[in-house]
C-alpha cells in the first residue's frame, strides 16, 4: 500500500470517483477497502483514477491494477492510500498483481490537468449534437415513472408545445419493452410506435428511448436465446442470475458486451427499433460493473477486468451518434457524447440534492467528460417527494450555464410565477448556448474543461480553491446559482480579472467578496469577464 498525505487544510484535491454526497474538494470524502470500479453503490458511474490538488500534482493508476482505495478511513486519517490486490471484484485468477501508478508535478493544478489530460485522460474527438444544448431535453421518467403510454406521450408533447416551450428532443423512459429486455415495443401501449414519432415530429420533436443492459429471466424467447448462444455474463459456476432496479433477486442477467458478437447483436437489435419505431437516438442507462454476477467471466484483457465490461458498453452504444446519452464511462473521454449524472433525489443538501449536482459536474469535468448531461431539472421525486417550486427554479438557474437542460417535472405544474421565470432561464440559456458549444470544440481540440472550478482562472487563489457553490463556463462566466433553501442573498466570490455583474452590469475587480448578493426566486447571480 502507498500513502500520500492530503495535507489538510493546506491543499485541496480533486477528481476521483463519482459520489452520491458529492464533497467539494474531495479530500472531505471517506472510503473504506473501497474497490476502485464503476458500480452502482454510491452513485460511482464514472470512476477514472486520477487525483488532483492544488499544489500541482497529479496521481494516475493504471487501468491494469485492480485497485483498492483508503481515504480518510480509520487509522488512514488525512491520507489517500492505493493498494492493489488480487481479490473481488477483480480478477483473482492472475497469476501477478499489477500495481502502476504514475506521478506527476507541475506549476500549478491547471498545467498539472492539462498534462494528465494530454497524456493519460485523453479528450473527445468530435462534441455532441448542438440542438441538445440549446433546448431543452423533455423525459417522461420523473413526471410519469413507468406510467406510460402513447395517449401520455401526446399530452405531454402537446402540453410542451401548448406552453411555450421549445424542445430538442421528447424521451420516452421506461416501460415501453413487451417484457425488460425484450426490445420490442409493447402493443397495449404503444399500438403504433411508427405513427406516434411522425405525429411527434411534425410538431418538431425529435424522439429517443430508454435503453438498459439486462435481459429478465421472465423475457421470453430473448432470454433463452441469449443464454443458449453465450451472449450473457456467467460467473465461473456458469450462472447468469443478477439483479437491478427492475428485477427480483436472481431474476434478471447482464449482456455480455465484452464479446464483439454480442456487440454486434445487440446493435442489430437497436437498428430494427429504430427503423420500426422512427426512433432518433437513446438514452443509455446502466453499464456500471457491479450489476454483473459476482467473479464474472469476462472477455479481451482480463488485466482490465471487470472494468472492460463498462468500456466496451459504451463504446458499442456510442456509436449511436451525437445524440446518445450514457451514465457510466470508464476511459471513455474520447467518445463524443453525453455523460449524464446518476440520478439526483430532489433535495438541497450534500444527500444527493442540488448543491451535488454543482460538485458532481466539476468532478465529471476534471476527469476528462466535459459533455456532462445534468439529468432532470428538479431531480427525481423518488420516495414520494417531488420538488418544490423554489428548488424546481433554483434547480433550473444551477444547469443554465451547464451544458443541457433537461425537463420532466414541468413549470406548469406549478403555477404562472414558475412558468414566466422559467421560460426567462430557458433563454438564458439558449442565449448563452454558442459559448458552451463554444467551450465544446475547445475540448475537442485541447481536453480543456467545458465547466472548470472557480480556480482554474487562477490556480493560485486559495480562497477559490474551496469554491464548491460557483462554477465556471470557459474562462469567461461564473456562474453562482442559489443553492440554500430559503436564501434570497448569496455570498459571491470574484477571482482575480474584472468581473461584469449579468444582472445589474456593474463592473467589479477580482478577487473579491460580493457579501450578501440579491438573489430572489427569478434571478441568478452571474458575471461576465470584461475583455480588454
Amino acid at each position: 500500500m502507498d500513502c500520500f498525505d492530503l495535507d489538510i487544510p493546506n491543499t485541496h484535491w480533486y477528481g476521483g470517483p463519482e459520489f452520491k454526497d458529492h464533497y467539494w474538494p474531495v479530500e472531505k470524502q471517506t472510503l473504506t477497502n473501497f474497490s476502485y470500479v464503476t458500480k452502482e453503490f454510491e452513485n460511482m458511474g464514472v470512476a477514472e483514477r486520477y487525483w488532483l490538488n492544488s499544489k500541482g500534482e497529479f496521481y494516475y493508476v493504471e487501468d491494469a491494477t485492480p485497485l483498492f482505495i483508503e481515504q480518510n478511513s480509520p487509522g488512514y486519517e488525512n491520507k489517500l492510500c492505493f493498494s492493489a490486490l488480487s481479490a473481488l471484484p477483480f480478477n483473482t485468477r492472475a497469476e501477478k498483481v499489477t500495481f502502476v501508478y504514475h506521478v506527476g508535478v507541475a506549476r500549478n493544478a491547471k498545467d498539472a490537468h492539462m498534462y494528465a489530460v494530454k497524456k493519460f485522460l485523453s479528450h473527445p474527438v468530435e462534441h455532441p449534437d448542438e440542438r441538445m444544448v440549446a433546448q431543452p431535453i423533455w423525459s417522461t421518467w420523473a413526471l410519469y415513472k413507468r406510467d406510460i403510454n402513447e395517449s401520455v406521450i401526446r399530452a405531454f408533447a402537446d402540453e410542451i408545445v401548448n406552453k411555450g416551450f421549445k424542445n430538442s428532443q421528447i424521451e420516452i423512459d421506461d416501460d415501453w419493452e413487451d417484457c425488460y429486455g425484450a426490445l420490442t415495443f409493447r402493443q397495449s401501449k404503444f399500438p403504433d410506435m411508427k405513427k406516434l414519432t411522425d405525429d411527434l415530429k411534425a410538431k418538431g420533436f425529435r424522439v429517443t428511448l430508454w435503453i438498459h443492459p439486462f435481459i429478465n429471466k421472465n423475457c421470453e424467447p430473448t432470454y433463452t436465446d441469449a443464454l443458449n448462444k453465450g451472449y450473457l455474463i456467467l460467473d465461473h459456476n456458469g450462472n447468469p442470475d443478477t439483479q437491478w432496479w427492475n428485477s427480483g433477486t436472481n431474476e434478471a442477467a447482464y449482456v455480455d458486451f465484452t464479446k464483439p458478437e454480442v456487440r454486434t447483436w445487440f446493435s442489430d437489435r437497436l437498428k430494427k427499433i429504430q427503423e420500426e419505431g422512427g426512433i432518433d437516438s437513446f438514452k443509455f442507462d446502466a453499464g456500471e460493473t457491479s450489476w454483473m454476477p459476482d467473479d464474472p467471466v469476462l472477455q479481451g484483457d482480463l488485466s482490465l477486468s471487470p472494468t472492460q465490461m463498462t468500456r466496451d458498453y459504451v463504446r458499442t452504444v456510442g456509436a449511436f451518434g451525437p445524440l446518445v446519452e450514457v451514465r457510466a464511462a470508464q476511459n471513455t473521454q474520447d467518445i463524443p457524447i453525453f455523460v449524464r449524472i446518476v440520478d439526483k433525489d430532489s433535495e438541497w443538501g450534500w444527500n444527493n440534492g442540488l448543491i451535488t449536482l454543482i460538485t458532481t459536474m466539476l468532478q465529471m469535468n476534471m476527469n476528462g467528460y466535459p459533455f456532462v448531461l445534468p439529468d432532470m431539472i428538479g431531480g427525481n421525486g423518488y420516495d414520494d417527494k417531488p420538488p418544490t417550486k423554489e428548488l424546481f427554479l433554483r434547480w433550473l438557474q444551477a444547469n443554465v450555464f451547464m451544458p443541457s437542460l433537461q425537463f420532466s417535472y414541468v413549470p406548469w405544474n406549478f403555477d404562472d410565477e414558475t412558468i414566466e421565470i422559467s421560460k426567462k432561464f430557458v433563454q438564458m440559456h439558449e442565449d448563452f448556448a454558442p459559448e458552451i458549444i463554444k467551450r465544446f470544440k475547445l475540448a475537442t481540440e485541447t481536453g480543456e474543461p467545458v465547466n472548470p472550478p472557480l480556480w482554474w482562472v487562477d490556480p493560485s487563489d486559495q480562497v477559490a480553491q474551496s469554491v464548491y457553490d460557483q462554477f465556471l463556463l470557459g474562462d469567461d462566466i461564473i456562474a453562482a446559482p442559489v443553492v440554500q433553501e430559503g436564501a434570497v442573498v448569496r455570498d459571491v466570490y470574484l477571482p482575480k480579472g474584472e468581473w461584469k455583474d449579468g444582472n445589474t452590469n456593474e463592473v467589479h475587480e477580482g478577487p473579491k467578496w460580493l457579501m450578501a448578493y440579491k438573489a430572489p426566486l427569478d434571478v441568478l447571480p452571474h458575471f461576465l469577464r470584461v475583455q480588454n
